[in-house]
């Protein structure tokens, strides 16, 4: 397997547990896990067994040595992680929904590490040598303006080198706030104009190309859970005609009819080929998975995001139809694991692609 890198924020994760809510946990005990959109990407990448690397700013203090050995615990090398004496480990709350009440999701992330490190701190040149790709996403360029400009020499630098870029849009409307002067929307929609330009695989759901692209899709509605499938290729096409650089696009469908039940699936739009594949499909027709109940859903998409660039870049997965159910099985499965890492590895998501999925006692 190839080398992957992904740079972003890891945090401290903490949540009441089982489904109480943050008022009746406290004062009292909370769960307390690490995660963050990339390093999720790194850890999950790690179970499956790719060889990846990951690349962040820590504090240089205990809470930061306990997030490094918690990643190199699942074998993500972290020798590039820098250490800061200036910020703070973020930290965010998760409430987990059930039923007609949503997950909901608190951040405590300002005057992060990573937010205050200035760009020309990472030698790009030297962490990116030898990896075949880099992965981002539109949260870290969220946090601020340095945080921001390092995404965007990471992209840059990556593809001078020749080192495949794939992106996760992921807007977050609570984070862009560092240019209070400007629209959280616009903020988030001229720094990405800068990132996009550089990316090769891009994932956006449908919330995320309307929020940062104005790109919407059809009679979809994210809000009722109404997904419509048949208008994603077009979405797709109209991506790739802003951004003629990008030869993936990946977008998760997700139909939410409560928190606790989400049907999910995703597609897959080549861009020379002008094609778009679905996954799941039972006889040639879409036919997403069927998540009843939901064990915890933060995290799903990085899931789907390591999936797919584990699969793409495997050979055991020879077709881009391949490596879509792969990501899909692997981002299914991450729904079953409390915390933001999927733990589920290469043979069970193999299993849930071939079909396995009554949930039956392996002995």
């Amino acid at each position: 397997m190839p080398k992957f890198i992904t740079f972003g924020e890891i945090m401290m994760r903490m949540a009441p547990p089982g489904f109480l809510r943050i008022q009746q946990a406290l004062p009292g005990a909370l769960d307390v896990t690490f995660a963050g959109a990339e390093a999720n990407v790194a850890a999950s990448l790690a179970v499956l067994g790719a060889d990846v690397g990951f690349v962040t700013a820590l504090p240089h203090n205990t809470l930061g040595e306990t997030c490094i050995h918690t990643l190199r615990g699942l074998g993500v090398d972290t020798s590039r992680v820098l250490k800061s004496e200036h910020g703070r480990l973020g930290i965010y709350f998760v409430e987990t929904g059930a039923n007609q009440r949503p997950s909901r999701v608190i951040y405590d992330r300002a005057a992060s590490a990573i937010s205050m490190t200035q760009p020309d701190a990472y030698d790009w040149r030297a962490i990116l040598h030898g990896a075949h790709s880099l992965h981002v996403t539109g949260i870290t360029p969220a946090l601020s303006h340095e945080a921001a400009a390092s995404t965007i020499a990471a992209v840059s630098s990556a593809h001078s080198l020749g080192v495949q870029v794939s992106c996760d849009l992921n807007y977050r409307a609570k984070l862009w706030n560092w240019r209070p002067e400007t629209d959280r929307k616009h903020l988030a929609a001229e720094i990405m104009n800068q990132v996009l330009p550089f990316v090769d695989i891009l994932i956006a759901n449908e919330a995320d190309c309307g929020d940062v692209l104005d790109i919407h899709a059809g009679g979809s509605n994210v809000e009722s859970g109404n997904v419509d499938v048949a208008a994603y290729p077009d979405v797709a096409r109209q991506v790739a005609h802003r951004f003629p650089n990008l030869k993936l696009i990946a977008t998760t469908l997700r139909e939410s009819y409560s928190a606790s039940h989400n049907n999910w699936g995703a597609m897959l739009f080549d861009v020379a080929a002008d094609k778009a594949c679905f996954a799941p499909e039972v006889n040639g027709e879409y036919q997403p998975y069927e998540i009843k109940n939901i064990v915890d859903r933060v995290g799903g998409g990085d899931a789907f995001a390591a999936g797919l660039l584990f699969a793409l870049n495997h050979e055991d997965y020879s077709t881009a139809e391949q490596a879509l159910k792969f990501a899909t099985a692997a981002s299914c499965l991450a729904h079953s694991v409390h915390g933001d890492f999927n733990f589920s590895n290469r043979a069970e998501v193999d299993a849930l692609m071939q079909g396995s999925q009554s949930g039956r006692v392996v002995r």
